[in-house]
């Protein structure tokens, strides 16, 4: 049994001030009443430890997760039983939304590290955004990010090179972490290079060369996962086809 901690509204409040979920869970332009409501919303928290799941694929689903700290993988299995990485969400970011079309997860969502979700039922939250229109329209801002996101993949695996991909995922996740307010040069990736890989369409052998690459050309520091971007002009310049570009 999977333990959920309870969340009154104050609670809340004080919960979601610091991790980037204002805008879902304390839209702007909201009333102190309607704010009050927002207990009815947000179900408990739950904690996911490090390699377990939030959630499996054909699980029935009755949720999305607000984030509230960790990171996670997002995964399907395909045919010849490998797993195929379909995205990394991080702290103040929303997973579960791929079961709403057909009421079941379509993948599987891990956690990368000891993390910490929200739980916001979906019933409540179709229930309380159809009376309260800045809640609607913050979460249709989350869901249209999403699509947005997934298109930027799709781009990136149809049309760069191998050390193309790599340089515009890694700026990426600096723009990632400089939302959260973290620095955008130095940051720690939670995921293998492995997973990488495999969310990118490339071979593990062929990220560690690309690695291998940006080091030599002094584009990044890598000390295992621990990144430190030296040249986001240089990584930028790869994916444009600017002049000097590999």
């Amino acid at each position: 049994m999977k333990a959920t901690v309870p969340i009154t509204a104050a609670g809340l409040k004080t919960a979601c001030s610091q991790c980037n979920l204002l805008e879902l869970c304390l839209p702007f332009g909201m009333t102190d009443t309607e704010l009050n409501r927002l207990d009815e919303l947000v179900g408990g928290r739950r904690k996911i430890k490090r390699q377990q799941p939030l959630y499996r694929a054909g699980e029935l689903f009755e949720a999305i997760y607000a984030i509230r700290a960790g990171s996670f993988k997002t995964d399907v299995l395909l045919e010849d039983g490998r797993e195929q990485v379909t995205g990394f969400q991080m702290t103040g970011e929303i997973i579960g939304l791929d079961g709403i079309s057909t009421e079941f997860h379509s993948c599987n969502a891990v956690a990368l590290e000891d993390s910490e979700v929200c739980v916001i039922p979906y019933a409540k939250l179709e229930e309380l955004s159809r009376e309260i229109e800045g809640l609607q329209h913050q979460f249709h801002k989350v869901m249209s990010r999403e699509i947005v996101r997934d298109h930027g993949v799709m781009m990136l695996l149809g049309s760069m090179r191998a050390e193309e991909r790599l340089a515009a995922f890694l700026l990426n996740m600096s723009q990632r972490f400089t939302a959260r307010g973290f620095s955008a040069a130095e940051f720690h990736l939670r995921m293998t290079r492995e997973e990488i890989g495999s969310y990118l369409g490339l071979k593990l052998e062929t990220v560690s060369r690309a690695f291998s690459r940006f080091q030599e050309d002094g584009l990044v520091a890598v000390q295992q996962k621990h990144i430190r971007i030296l040249d986001n002009d240089g990584l930028k310049k790869l994916i444009q086809h600017q002049p000097g570009a590999r």
